[in-house]
């Protein structure tokens, strides 16, 4: 009877310190007082649990479970006292306790009325005036060798190199010193790591002849006492585990301390696998290491657990499958035959599940329940992120990749949380520790220590360059709670301050690449009190920088744009074609431009004051304009004509010389191509617009530009007297500008050929090549040079290899920033070649 009282104790205590820390206490604190007072110790029975309350929720809020242990042990002592004196108590107290809070006192009750498996149970006829004590046999481990991992039951692609990781660290000689071993499968949610686990334990069964125990901390974790009570599901997952092994008929002591010596004690001749799924603490591993030779654990968890690497432990992270991987498994659950009937179809779902396993399970459940769909539909469907997390759930989201996430989210301290949720709106799902900041508009530090929170829970991912991403199913999942949990004017909000930051950012970078350069927005303001990290001497370089966040940049324009943030989104454009005019990604390029000029147009047609109008009048044509660039490189000659007319006609409008002098020289620059006849006299005006301005380096590009024209047109000596002029101007200015001092050289190496100079014209372009060479991705002016050398060389009879040198090269840059011009001189290669 004695063994019996002391497990109704325990688990009556285990149920009212979940009690105490949950919302149903105050109401509960009456009725248990009255239950206490009438055995009263020499305290009052009020004060005496109040006191408890207090000492249990500091202890939770503090981490510490050993306090939380012994308030609990101090209960179950007091609880035995009360039983042994009159055990119809303990019928009383499961009456009250079920009508108090019926969900938190289930396992008490349970054991009250007979309703457990295993242990004690206590049946509802009367002796002794309250229970039955009833004592039922556990199943004996005696009576067969224990194998309860579960039963992988879906076709296992995949993971080899993962498994050969397992086999090295817990297989066969692992353990030769006669250690104990422990691997850790860490990952995000839904990636695969139970299967894993599951599927080695499956593989290895030979290596364990005593055989393999399983826990599911999960399981354990709903149970209410286990969820509130310090180390009670540890303390019940060493239950489970006594109750399978040899001598569990001798009984199960109640406190965790003597459940793990026993553990240890009963383990110590047998050579076991013990599977520990959805460990979320490194101290429900360490009381559960067996001690026989040879034994290993396999834990899998969602947090890295790096602490039990101290203890040996092999950490072996599970990362989403790769695209030849994501269809493999396609392969696996809906047929080779369906995969290869609509790949295009098939690699895009994997695309859209990132890779994620239970993502991809579902999708593939979805295909076969519903032979009516296709990939291509289901694709379609998928494509929208708006409704993609619907997209996989099962039964009405009973299975879904929302309730995948979900645990883990709610398992996140408050701060962790919010931070999880804004993150997801963030327009891009790679971001630093400072764009995390601006985000939750929080400090940085603040925001790398909520960041390590996160990374350990598995929701975002290190990145090695020191940056963070976040899977794309777990960015729509968070953006899903930021939703539901969040004010309907947060997200605004998020995106002005992610949008400025990047906007400062930009800017700082663009003026330390030069600072001399014409730019509409007036930035000085906001950049005056901002730290400006490209200033530093280990500063990053701005080019890398803004080349690297190029694809989250573009998408903050987006976002932004669709936020109507117009006085954000048209500068920050303006600043990122600083990126372009070094590599020439001409589709993002276009892009940017596109929604830059349209919120300076938007921003014009909402301008309160004629300064403001003028403003965003004069910046719409400067982006206009710019955008003629990548229109002609991409061969939408047409459009760039119609909008280097509009950006025109804007610059007149708003009265502004320098922006008005740049327009003309980009429509200058269109007419070479399309109306030559009229660029020098373009070019003219846009020199004396320049001029009257007082934009000296203005006045050095139009000159380039006029002199490139009068060549075009035959006027070479004057040509070459205007090209002078241009490339002194660029030599000699405060900030010499060596790349276009280049290009004037190589322009005057040609007027050189034009006048039958052709030594001089081979000495200045050569130059021109080597410096725009050594100049940062100054690339697609070194292969204009190289194919205007290879022309001289091809007229002169000239050695072909060298001809064929130049032009390689030039296809090579051409190719590589997306130029059409590379297909022309690939075809005059082979030309060569035949």
């Amino acid at each position: 009877m004695e063994a019996e009282l002391a497990a109704l104790a325990a688990t009556g205590a285990t149920t009212l310190v979940g009690l105490m820390v949950s919302e149903s206490w105050e109401r509960a604190k009456g009725g248990l007082a009255r239950f206490f007072g009438r055995r009263a110790s020499g305290q009052a029975a009020e004060d005496e649990l109040s006191t408890a309350s207090a000492e249990v929720g500091r202890a939770r809020a503090a981490g510490d479970t050993e306090a939380q242990a012994d308030i609990q042990a101090r209960l179950r002592q007091r609880l035995e006292d009360i039983f042994q004196e009159d055990l119809a108590a303990a019928e009383e107290l499961a009456e009250l306790l079920s009508e108090l809070a019926p969900e938190a006192s289930r396992t008490f009750v349970s054991l009250v009325s007979g309703g457990v498996n295993y242990g004690p149970a206590f049946q509802g006829s009367h002796i002794h005036g309250g229970i039955t004590f009833n004592v039922q046999s556990a199943p004996s481990a005696g009576l067969g060798r224990p194998n309860q991992v579960p039963v992988v039951t879906v076709p296992f692609s995949n993971r080899t190199a993962e498994l050969a990781c397992l086999d090295e660290a817990l297989g066969t000689t692992a353990g030769g010193d006669g250690s104990v071993c422990v691997s850790v499968l860490d990952g995000l949610p839904g990636v695969g790591k139970t299967t894993m686990a599951w599927r080695w334990a499956d593989l290895s069964q030979g290596r364990f002849p005593d055989g393999q125990l399983y826990v599911d901390f999960a399981a354990l974790r709903d149970q209410p006492a286990a969820v509130t009570s310090a180390g009670a599901d540890v303390s019940e997952a060493l239950a489970m585990c006594l109750r399978s092994l040899p001598g569990s008929g001798d009984g199960i002591p109640s406190s965790l301390a003597e459940r793990t010596n026993l553990f240890r004690s009963r383990s110590a001749n047998l050579r076991i696998l013990l599977v520990l799924d959805d460990v979320n603490q490194p101290a429900q591993v360490r009381a559960l290491i067996p001690k026989g030779a040879g034994s290993a654990v396999l834990v899998t968890s969602q947090g890295r657990l790096g602490e039990l690497a101290m203890d040996g432990a092999r950490l072996v992270s599970v990362k989403p499958l790769d695209a030849h991987g994501g269809l493999a498994l396609l392969e696996d659950r809906c047929g080779t035959e369906a995969v290869e009937a609509e790949a295009e179809a098939a690699e895009r779902l994997v695309e859209l599940c990132g890779g994620l396993p239970v993502a991809l399970q579902i999708v593939a459940a979805r295909l076969l329940a519903d032979e009516s769909l296709t990939m291509t539909e289901l694709a379609v469907e998928l494509d929208d992120e708006a409704v993609r997390l619907a997209g996989m759930a099962l039964e009405g989201e009973e299975f879904s990749v929302s309730a995948v996430l979900g645990p883990s989210y709610r398992l996140l301290a408050p701060d962790a949380a919010r931070l999880y949720r804004l993150l997801g709106w963030l327009p891009t799902g790679t971001f630093d520790a400072g764009v995390a900041a601006v985000a939750a508009d929080i400090d940085t530090r603040r925001a790398k220590r909520l960041l390590r929170v996160l990374a350990k829970a598995s929701v975002v991912d290190v990145m090695d360059d020191g940056r963070f991403r976040m899977h794309d199913l777990v960015r729509l999942h968070a953006r899903e709670r930021a939703v539901e949990e969040e004010p309907e004017t947060a997200h605004a909000a998020l995106i002005e301050r992610v949008g400025t930051h990047y906007l400062v950012l930009t800017a700082f970078a663009d003026r330390a690449m030069r600072e001399e350069r014409l730019r509409v927005a007036r930035l000085t303001p906001l950049l005056r009190d901002a730290d400006n990290p490209f200033a530093a001497a280990d500063g990053p370089s701005p080019l890398e920088w803004m080349d690297t966040e190029r694809p989250a940049i573009l998408a903050v324009l987006r976002t932004a744009a669709g936020h109507g943030l117009h006085t954000v989104v048209w500068p920050l454009a303006e600043a990122f074609t600083a990126l372009f005019w070094h590599r020439r990604y001409l589709g993002a390029w276009k892009e940017s431009l596109e929604l830059g000029a349209g919120a300076a147009a938007a921003a014009a047609a909402s301008a309160v004051t004629a300064e403001e109008i003028a403003l965003a009048t004069a910046a719409e044509a400067r982006l206009r304009s710019l955008l003629s660039r990548p229109l002609l490189d991409l061969g939408e000659n047409d459009r760039a004509g119609a909008e280097l007319e509009r950006a025109a006609a804007l610059a007149e409008a708003a009265g502004d010389l320098v922006v008005h002098a740049s327009v003309l020289e980009f429509l200058g620059r269109y007419q070479d191509l399309h109306e030559p006849s009229r660029s020098v006299e373009t070019y003219q005006l846009s020199l004396e617009l320049n001029e009257r301005a007082g934009e000296s380096r203005g006045v050095a590009i139009a000159a380039f530009f006029l002199g490139c024209a009068q060549d075009a047109r035959g006027d070479h000596t004057e040509a070459m007297v205007t090209l002078r002029r241009a490339r002194q101007d660029f030599a000699v200015r405060q900030e010499p500008d060596r790349r276009m001092a280049a290009r004037v050289g190589a322009a005057i190496g040609v007027v050189h050929d034009h006048l039958g100079e052709t030594e001089e014209a081979v000495r200045e372009l050569r130059e021109a090549i080597r410096v725009l060479g050594e100049e940062e991705d100054a690339t697609h002016y070194e292969a204009q040079a190289r194919e205007q050398l290879a022309d001289i060389a091809g007229r002169t009879g000239e050695c072909e290899d060298l001809v064929r040198e130049h032009l390689r090269r030039a296809v090579e840059i051409y190719e590589a920033t997306g130029n059409r011009r590379a297909e022309t001189l690939r075809r005059r290669l082979e030309d060569l070649d035949h």
